[in-house]
């Protein structure tokens, strides 16, 4: 298979997670995917099960917050064939109390969310404009939309990239740049939410956590958009779960 264009998916750990699965997504579509991580042996490992299963991938590695990291995956991702799909994934969490809050680890999730994503997306903006195509899209939380107790961080982060993603798609919509913002809304049933809490999986019960599959399904979605309909946010959630 002979790809003509480059999805470039920054944010890939394990195989079962949404960066994987978005990967192997556009991968059978017909993409060459860039998936790009901080740990070598799972994006390489993702890049090869790709491969294996008869499409393009490489693996890059590097921190998506580093301005010099940010530029070169794009330009990897832009070097062979065109590219056309850009998808920030990139990201941890963690819980504090506003009393025990460190500086250092609040600076740290908006570097991983919010300047990681301004960075990947004005990279990749520069690239798409003088084409007058092109997709960037955005991996959101509830955190965007709102603050919980013991998540100042995060939720501070995550809602300073949904600004970021608001205003870009308010500038580079008329210049045929689709900029959507994604609001996950839930547990993902992946590696690392039930790597630490395996019994989330029967608490939840059928399709009680979002699947990675389906996150990725609509990451495909959102690009095939018709661009007089285009989704600039878009939230999912499971069946069951309250909002």
């Amino acid at each position: 298979m002979t790809a003509k264009h480059t999805a470039l998916i920054v944010g890939v750990g394990a195989s079962e997670g949404v960066g994987a699965a978005t990967a192997r997504r556009f991968a059978r579509e017909g993409f060459h995917v860039a998936v790009v991580g901080r740990t070598a042996a799972k994006v390489d490992k993702v890049a090869a099960e790709i491969r294996a299963a008869g499409g393009s991938a490489e693996a890059l590695v590097g921190d998506a917050a580093v301005e010099a990291d940010a530029a070169r995956f794009v330009a990897a991702a832009d070097a062979q064939n065109t590219l056309l799909v850009v998808v920030q994934n990139a990201g941890s969490n963690r819980r504090d109390s506003i009393l025990e809050l460190q500086r250092a680890d609040f600076e740290q999730l908006w570097r991983e969310h919010c300047l990681g994503g301004f960075l990947i997306g004005r990279e990749a903006a520069r690239r798409m404009v003088p084409r007058g195509s092109g997709s960037i899209f955005f991996t959101g939380a509830s955190g965007s939309l709102r603050g919980k107790a013991g998540f100042a961080a995060f939720a501070a982060a995550k809602a300073g990239l949904r600004a970021v993603a608001q205003s870009m798609a308010r500038e580079l919509g008329p210049k045929g740049i689709h900029v959507a913002h994604v609001v996950v809304d839930g547990g993902i049933g992946g590696a690392r939410l039930l790597g630490r809490a395996p019994q989330l999986r029967d608490e939840r019960g059928p399709d009680g956590l979002l699947s990675y599959e389906a996150i990725a399904d609509t990451y495909w979605q959102l690009h095939t958009q018709h661009r007089s309909a285009w989704t600039h946010e878009i939230d999912l959630r499971p069946w069951a779960e309250s909002f």
